[in-house]
């Protein structure tokens, strides 16, 4: 027989065995002291799974009008000339799809109802049409509806509408708020100058055979699944907070076994075998938690998707799931375990096997080491925010990820701290803070898990602070704080101007009078749209047509064979009329083709393009600065030399005071009854809710984590607590040490979070720093008072309890 091959010395594979079958019982008896770790596995891989579902079946964002072509052409025109141009767009792309477009008027709505004669089964909108009941129409005397068409108007299948049968229910599942009837194809052409056809195409180059006229608009390139990745960095950060809380229970777990180890080390057992006893455990732990993760993710994928559709605003196919990146967060979850019990399980191998029979816990390691590397990172980490100047993605994730590990390995510098201070301290605090020092591992892991829900819940309420101070600014932003501008366009200011009936405006104007009356406003001005007539009109809101109304674009800079310009730096000109110039007090000169409050308009181009080299003669005015309100006028002259019309565009609504959220909330409603939309200025009241919101979320997380800490902490020192009690300690001793634990920990982790988000958010708007003096007094007092106090309370109401025996632990 021949003899058993130990693998040079360590063993080899069946001693690897014999211990990884030991690591597997060790779960199978303590999963029950892992079990909130498992449960955070568990949701954090959950919640993984919903969101990269979510983000599978987003659609692209111009999917919803242009299906999968990747050109579409807006003609306007009638009969003959439409037919033509038709067929020369046909002979420059070849295969296209050609979508009639018309209108139904909507009594006491602003903007009509699109009624379109797509064929449900084209070659690129097949997409853009799904039946939901019924039949699609096929004959002149059928039409289809959506289903808040069917609801406006109180239509069921079989019904008479418009002169026609309704025969179907019918939407677009890539945009559930697209309103819209549906014909046979070739029964909406349209029959006067404001409809329109849309053409559908797919080209890879440039066609400049073009009708005169058509509107080109090409579809943006997508740049790969960002969402998915962005899932997965959000799911990284949730699954360092659970390492961190990880690292701290499987060092408690080492120090609990570390008898158990030595006598491991002392019958042969290698460091790679001590090691591998602890980092298989977090494997199956981390495996375990994983894939009941995606497990209960994916059943509750399954279960809210199509709760989901109406929040997100398009279909979703639940069968839909990215598995790679799915897999890739099962891993991540795995890898987690493994990384958080790779550091305890080098210190326990490291350790000789005397000290671990006689199980004296390792001695902490100088606490400078990692804080010179904190100091490093987060330098690097600021210092990439300010570089980023908020626009430069790779700065920007770089400095909040280099930020955030900075301050966690700055914890076991505060951790240190607190052992100095302990001799400041009465006994049994200063046993706490003592007790705090000698376990840095898992005490520092548990620190930076508080103190990066802290920093979050911080950064979240700096940035709600700046939010509503920037909204009660008494200058700067969109509008002061006491007017509205009722728009015609739900897509205002720089939507298309829908065109009027003479009763859709009567009924658009009786709402804004509703409105100002509701508010006790004191002036009503209306204001007006430079339309090109010419150009061909785009596609609005809900398929109404609307001319493109005149604005100045500033910012060009090449792009393939033509220019791009900024949107960002848009510049709306409204019509100089006598009632905007009497309001400012505005006066035009002779041959002024342009009053404006900037000074820097000379070298903007005019859109629409057929002007884009003209140059105007621009005026200085005591114009308002406010970027929606009228800041830019163009006078009668050039609309005349351009040959533009005036259209109505919306209404300024001045009110006698500041307006408080519930007007703006009935304002809002008169005017979505109407079709029309509301722009005031923000009041910070949503971001306010956020940041207490993330106050108290971030407040009941640290606690948890607190509560599993000093769990751990105090039965690690279970034997020192019998000794106190065998000594005569009463329980007030007793409470004393587990409040002061985890107070002392709240203290230092709110510190550190609140510390390192006033930091970054510094780092961030460098150039706006001012605006950080505004100080959430009361957030900040919850996090850096309330957070330690109602742990200290939570400490002394929950311990105290006398030990049930004496004796030492056996070797298990």
């Amino acid at each position: 027989m021949r003899p058993l091959d130990l693998g040079g010395g360590h063993g080899g594979a069946p001693a690897r065995r014999a211990v990884l079958r030991w690591a597997w019982r060790l779960f199978r008896r303590e999963w029950r002291q892992q079990a909130l770790l498992l449960a955070l596995l568990l949701v954090a891989v959950a919640a993984t799974t919903v969101g990269l579902g979510l983000s599978a079946n987003t659609p692209p964002s111009q999917a919803s009008s242009f299906g999968t072509a990747n050109r579409l052409l807006t003609l306007a025109g009638t009969g003959a000339g439409l037919d033509a141009d038709v067929a020369a767009v046909r002979a420059a792309f070849g295969t296209v799809e050609v979508i009639g477009h018309r209108k139904i008027r909507v009594p006491g709505s602003a903007n009509a109802v699109d009624l379109r004669d797509q064929d449900p089964a084209g070659v690129y909108g097949r997409p853009m049409l799904r039946l939901d009941e019924g039949r699609y129409p096929q004959g002149s005397g059928e039409i289809a509806v959506t289903g808040s068409v069917a609801t406006i108007f109180g239509l069921r299948v079989g019904d008479t509408w418009d002169g026609r049968t309704v025969v179907g229910l019918v939407e677009n599942p890539l945009n559930l708020l697209d309103r819209f009837a549906l014909v046979a194809p070739g029964q909406a052409a349209p029959t006067t100058p404001d409809e329109h056809v849309v053409v559908l195409a797919r080209a890879t180059e440039e066609h400049t055979a073009l009708p005169a006229g058509a509107l080109v608009e090409v579809r943006a390139e997508e740049e790969g699944d960002g969402s998915s990745v962005g899932v997965l960095a959000l799911a990284t950060v949730a699954l360092l907070f659970v390492g961190l809380l990880a690292a701290a229970g499987f060092s408690v777990m080492a120090q609990r076994r570390l008898r158990a180890l030595g006598m491991l080390g002392a019958i042969g057992a290698s460091h790679r075998h001590i090691r591998l006893v602890l980092m298989a455990n977090g494997a199956v732990v981390g495996a375990a938690g994983a894939l009941a993760g995606a497990a209960l993710g994916v059943a509750a994928w399954f279960l809210l998707s199509p709760r989901l559709e109406p929040l997100v605003g398009h279909r979703i196919d639940r069968f839909h799931l990215p598995w790679l990146a799915l897999l890739a967060g099962v891993l991540l979850a795995t890898l987690t375990g493994v990384c958080a019990a790779w550091w305890p399980a080098r210190a326990a191998a490291r350790l000789p096997v005397v000290s671990a029979l006689s199980a004296r816990p390792a001695p902490p390691r100088p606490a400078h080491r990692f804080a010179a590397l904190g100091g490093v990172l987060l330098l690097a980490g600021l210092g990439a925010l300010v570089a980023a100047k908020q626009t430069k993605a790779p700065f920007i994730v770089g400095g909040i990820l280099a930020t955030a590990v900075g301050l966690l390995l700055l914890a076991p510098l505060g951790i240190a701290l607190l052992g100095r201070l302990a001799r400041l301290a009465p006994l049994a605090p200063r046993l706490a803070l003592r007790d705090l020092a000698r376990y840095r591992a898992r005490s520092s892991a548990a620190l930076a898990a508080t103190g990066l829900a802290v920093g979050i819940a911080a950064a979240v309420a700096l940035t709600a602070a700046v939010a509503v101070a920037k909204a009660a600014a008494p200058t700067g932003g969109n509008l002061p704080t006491d007017q509205i501008i009722v728009w015609l366009s739900p897509q205002a200011p720089f939507g298309p101007v829908p065109p009027l009936t003479a009763e859709e405006a009567a009924t658009a104007q009786e709402r804004v009078d509703a409105i100002a009356t509701e508010l006790h406003a004191t002036t009503t001005l209306p204001l007006q749209a430079a339309i090109d007539p010419s150009a061909p009109p785009v596609q609005g809101f809900e398929g109404a047509p609307g001319g493109p109304e005149a604005m100045l674009l500033g910012r060009p800079h090449p792009k393939g064979n033509g220019v791009s310009y900024s949107s960002a730096d848009s510049v709306m000109l409204f019509v100089a009329t006598p009632e905007l110039l009497a309001r400012y007090g505005v006066e035009a000169e002779p041959d002024t083709d342009i009053l404006a409050v900037r000074t820097d308009l000379a070298a903007y181009d005019l859109y629409p393009g057929r002007h884009r080299f003209w140059r105007p003669r621009i005026q200085t005015a005591p114009l308002p600065a406010y970027t929606s309100l009228p800041g830019a006028l163009i006078t009668t002259h050039a609309m005349a030399e351009l040959k533009l019309t005036a259209a109505p565009a919306g209404w300024l609504v001045q009110a006698p005071r500041p307006l408080t959220q519930e007007q703006l909330d009935r304002a809002q409603q008169v005017a979505l009854a109407a079709g029309l939309s509301v722009e005031s200025r923000p009041t910070g009241n949503d971001v306010a809710r956020l940041a207490d919101n993330a106050t108290g979320t971030g407040i009941a997380v640290a606690l948890g984590v607190l509560a599993m800490t000093v769990g751990l902490i105090r039965s690690e020192t279970a034997r020192d607590l019998r000794t106190l009690t065998a000594a005569g300690a009463r329980r007030r001793t007793r409470r004393t040490l587990t409040a002061a634990t985890a107070s002392a920990l709240a203290l230092l982790g709110a510190v550190i979070g609140t510390g390192g988000a006033y930091l970054a958010l510094l780092a961030w708007n460098l150039r706006d720093a001012h605006w950080l003096g505004h100080v959430p007094l009361l957030h900040l007092a919850a996090i850096l008072v309330g957070l330690p106090a109602v742990a200290y309370a939570g400490g002394w109401l929950l311990a105290g309890r006398e030990p049930t025996m004496l004796a030492r632990q056996p070797i298990e």
